[in-house]
């Protein structure tokens, strides 16, 4: 094998890949926020909306879960304009990828609420709990506990999943290798670079969810 390593290319373009690293963990950040309150409310109409609310809220889950990502960021960025609303590159962004997390997550919250029994809402309603009592004490904080796995690891994909808007020049992480790779021709070293750190990132992330596990649904 003759190909020889060189790094030392790749790693002196470390402002760039650093800016591209900031770039991914606020889009990151911003998305799994927004996601997590829009998902929950989500969630809320689907099991209990109005027959209206709930048909309405399904069809845009499934709208979403059934379409390709890289479809509805390129319908928000090349499609809005065409009807006369223009977003920068940023907004289309966080845009995007935030309908697509609340879609994810609206069903998997749904999931936590229909594990809840109903016995347990009797029983704070025979307690005299305020219906807003029952839906934070007794059915949406157990709810998210039932399910918080399946949402860490859904934002830990949504993270992963922010190098798409790449596609629509934002200069995220993986933006910011492909420029490196177009300057230095180094294909293999500037990838391996990149997906260390987004191996990096993963790491992270599962280690602060479940850090926020213990501290929020440890038993007292």
């Amino acid at each position: 094998m003759s190909y020889q390593f060189q790094f030392r290319d790749v790693l002196a373009q470390h402002d760039a890949i650093l800016d591209g690293l900031i770039v991914t963990i606020e889009l990151s950040a911003i998305t799994i926020v927004l996601g997590f309150v829009l998902g929950t409310l989500a969630a809320v109409l689907l099991v209990y909306g109005r027959p209206w609310a709930r048909r309405l809220t399904r069809a845009y889950v499934e709208m979403i879960r059934n379409t390709p990502l890289i479809v509805q960021l390129f319908l928000i960025f090349f499609g809005l304009p065409g009807i006369g609303i223009r977003l920068d590159v940023m907004t289309a962004s966080v845009l995007a990828l935030t309908i697509n997390l609340t879609a994810y997550t609206a069903e998997i919250v749904r999931a936590g609420f229909e594990s809840i029994p109903k016995s347990q809402i009797e029983a704070g309603v025979s307690l005299g709990l305020t219906g807003p009592q029952i839906f934070r004490h007794v059915v949406l904080l157990p709810a998210i506990k039932n399910v918080y796995p399946s949402l860490s690891s859904q934002f830990v994909l949504l993270m992963l999943a922010t190098s798409i808007v790449s596609q629509i020049s934002a200069a995220d992480l993986f933006h910011a290798g492909s420029i490196i790779q177009s300057r230095t021709f180094r294909d293999f070293e500037v990838y391996t670079v990149i997906s260390l750190l987004y191996l990096t990132l993963t790491l992270l992330m599962r280690g602060g969810f479940a850090l926020c596990y213990r501290l929020l649904f440890r038993r007292p």
